[in-house]
């Protein structure tokens, strides 16, 4: 199944372009297919699922017929499926849902985080602490349990045979800084391993303090980069902000966020390096807690 999100985004840009293209603003399209305006602006802007029939009505008012009309149906129909992301409603949280949307169809996903473990391979434990770590902030906007449940499903995910190749740069102060149980990170720490040493096409990479990043610029958040293998799929990038992800989709803004990207993976270690600095971090936290696990 193609990425409905994506789909959305795509389709938000024929419909723009059609109304456009016939001298309308949203207010008068909107009164063309007795649609509010507000309702026509978030077709626009990919924030609603297209219901098939009401684009299909609104290309008939616009008088779009042929191959046209199909391909803009096949859109909707895509942009309107479900995932099993769905069936948890808000449970998961919104920004949860947005990225288990793109990896389920993403043909890779690369990623530098400044201030969290990468979601799809968090440890049970691990995501227990966080969630104590996110009530400290204030209200949740998801159900702590479903919202484990999700994580472990977006996991099986990338697991699948199938699944993208998955890489990310990860700086050393999440591990040193983030205020979770010993613990909880030492089972991150150790769970993260098993999981990337066991499937080659996952690969984590630590940026250590030290480490100078030539050629610029350091990152000013953390960010992920997908591209997709079906055709007119266009690589995008998202950027983890304090309140929400923003999307990024014009071809020279993911450009820097590539370039970023590969900057920051020059500097970091390599591969086998990253695991074994992961190995030494959780033994040297074992020891000195005395734990057992």
């Amino acid at each position: 199944m193609p990425s409905p999100y994506v789909r959305r985004r795509r389709l938000a840009v024929e419909i723009r372009k059609l109304r456009e293209s016939r001298g309308l603003t949203t207010d008068g399209l909107a009164r063309l297919v007795f649609h509010s305006r507000t309702k026509i602006t978030r077709l626009e802007n990919a924030q609603i699922r297209p219901d098939l029939i009401e684009i299909m009505n609104l290309l008939d008012a616009l008088e779009v017929s042929g191959s046209e009309y199909d391909r803009i149906c096949q859109l909707a129909r895509e942009a309107g499926q479900k995932g099993w992301w769905d069936r948890y409603g808000v449970s998961m949280g919104p920004r949860q849902k947005l990225y288990a949307d793109l990896e389920y169809s993403a043909a890779t996903v690369r990623a530098y985080n400044q201030t969290a473990m990468p979601a799809v391979l968090q440890a049970p434990t691990f995501i227990s602490a966080l969630v104590d770590l996110d009530k400290c902030q204030g209200k949740l906007d998801y159900v702590p349990e479903r919202m484990a449940e999700a994580r472990m499903r977006r996991q099986r995910e990338l697991l699948r045979p199938d699944g993208p190749s998955y890489e990310i740069v990860l700086d050393e102060c999440v591990v040193r800084r983030l205020a979770v149980p010993p613990l909880a990170m030492i089972n991150q720490l150790r769970h993260m391993v098993d999981v990337v040493s066991a499937v080659e096409r996952i690969s984590v990479r630590v940026l250590l303090h030290d480490s100078r990043i030539p050629g610029g610029f350091l990152a000013k958040s953390s960010f992920y980069l997908y591209t997709f293998s079906e055709p007119g799929d266009s690589p995008l990038a998202v950027v983890d902000t304090v309140t929400t992800d923003l999307v990024v989709t014009q071809r020279n803004e993911v450009a820097q966020y590539n370039r970023m990207y590969d900057r920051v993976r020059d500097a970091a270690l390599p591969r086998d390096d990253s695991i074994a600095f992961l190995e030494r971090v959780a033994k040297h936290l074992t020891d000195q807690t005395g734990s057992e696990t």
